[in-house]
């Protein structure tokens, strides 16, 4: 990883050009606001360490020229200062920084810091290459609006909920809601498989066209199988390829396509599958109206226990203000 150091002080920058040296990162170096900024124009560092106060452009204003130009590829930004005052940590996080160290520091604070800055980027990349290969899908389907933003709110929501259970029962980690969040996306990727004449149909399909869009599924887990195959340890690509399969499963068995019950359909699949319908019942498609927010909790109320887990019914119902909010937003 390339990281940036912008600090005008010689002995304050020539310590955290040693300790980061020591750590095996490859470095950039700036006595200034201005020339760190040219330096991430040209050179496009993962990381920067940059001191708050310094001549030209200070690190508060290196922030928000780098937020307000950067694209796509995101830079972890870590401040290096002496102030403690919530104001000024405000300031700086509304300009754009990521983390703060303060003086004086000691090597293994700032490994940490910057070892949490590398997840970060890692998260942001996985997050962009799903994301883009779910709207790949999603393009050859233009009804469905801003259905994979939905989706991913609406799962972390449900996941965030359910993880404040007394004694968390379900076991929902940190890792589990940021994994719902970047795979939920993908659920239907396996549509890229289904032939235009029926995934584009206006009005509703028939029986045959019907079993034929249920492939989608299993479309979806092969594809990301495949991938799992190359890299059996990743858990993100585990969970994207268990929703793509089984998030038309119902909670009575009625579901498809292996009619899976209740436990047995994994926790990430059942967490979709409500969030799923709630996007799809509060949408306009060509040959239904939508419906409203208090008639589609009406719906899944009622369909607690069949369609759905009763315990995710039970969460929704906790957090269904958001639903709403999430789903005017990205309207």
């Amino acid at each position: 990883m390339k990281i940036l150091i912008c600090e005008d002080e010689f002995v304050s920058r020539r310590k955290l050009e040693k300790i980061i040296g020591s750590l095996g990162y490859e470095l950039l170096i700036a006595e200034d606001g201005l020339e760190a900024y040219e330096l991430w124009e040209n050179e496009r560092p993962e990381l920067i360490i940059s001191d708050w106060v310094m001549p030209h452009l200070t690190g508060i204003e290196l922030c928000q020229k780098i937020r307000a130009a950067e694209g796509s590829q995101y830079t972890y930004i870590l401040m290096v200062t002496t102030k403690h005052e919530t104001s000024d940590i405000v300031t700086a996080i509304e300009a754009g920084a990521d983390d703060f160290i303060s003086k004086p520091y000691v090597i293994e604070e700032l490994a940490v810091r910057i070892r949490a800055g590398q997840r970060s980027r890692m998260f942001q990349t996985k997050d962009i290459v799903i994301f883009s290969l779910a709207k790949l899908a999603e393009t050859r389907d233009t009804e469905t609006g801003n259905h994979l933003e939905h989706i991913r709110y609406f799962s972390k929501l449900l996941a965030e909920q359910l993880a404040t259970l007394p004694d968390n029962p379900l076991r929902i980690n940190k890792m589990f809601v940021e994994n719902i969040f970047l795979t939920s996306p993908l659920h239907d990727i396996g549509k890229v498989g289904i032939a235009d004449a029926i995934l584009l149909k206006p009005g509703r399909l028939t029986e045959s066209e019907h079993d034929a869009m249920k492939e989608h599924c299993q479309i979806g887990y092969n594809t990301l199988h495949d991938a799992l195959e190359k890299y059996p340890n990743t858990d993100y690509l585990q969970m994207g390829a268990e929703i793509a399969l089984y998030h038309h499963e119902k909670y009575d068995g009625s579901g498809y396509p292996k009619g899976l019950t209740a436990e047995k359909i994994p926790l990430a699949a059942r967490i979709v599958a409500l969030a799923d319908v709630y996007d799809a019942l509060t949408s306009i498609r060509p040959y239904k109206v939508a419906y409203t927010h208090q008639q589609t909790i009406e719906i899944i109320i009622n369909d607690s226990g069949s369609h759905f887990d009763p315990m995710i019914v039970a969460a929704f119902l906790q957090c269904e203000e958001q639903f709403s909010q999430t789903k005017q937003k990205f309207s």
